[in-house]
């Protein structure tokens, strides 16, 4: 919805944390240890997964989820983007806010839930079933 302009990335509720596991800076790339299984296959308008956010759910600007394999996605920088690739170093903890949060929810069994930062406040069991 926010890649449609219904709602701003501010009004996203859900997103999913990776951590930084490698970088290909030949290719623009940080590689991190969260792909499709963790997102969903599903892309928005740009081709992209999902724009990507420090821990505390400030915008990375330009960065977004570019691609991702099964349990791998990589981040790299819109094209056109005149912001410099961030430095991340492995094991940062990062947020991405997925394109289908639907298709994204139903690939958990619980939800964490934190209230502004990195502290989980609640875990909610997910409901299975129709």
């Amino acid at each position: 919805m926010a890649g449609i302009g219904v709602c701003t990335p501010d009004d996203i509720a859900l997103s999913v944390a990776v951590t930084v596991i490698g970088h290909q800076p030949e290719k623009g790339w940080i590689i991190t240890d969260g792909g499709w299984m963790a997102l969903s296959q599903d892309r928005g308008r740009d081709g992209e997964y999902g724009l990507v956010c420090d821990l505390g759910g400030e915008l990375l600007p330009g960065l977004v989820m570019a691609r991702a394999n099964q349990e791998h996605g990589i981040l790299s920088l819109r094209p056109g983007s005149a912001e410099p690739l961030p430095d991340l170093p492995i094991g940062t903890r990062l947020r991405i806010l997925p394109h289908h949060a639907c298709a994204t929810a139903a690939q958990h069994r619980a939800y964490h839930v934190v209230d502004g930062g990195t502290a989980v406040r609640a875990v909610w069991p997910r409901v299975n079933g129709w």
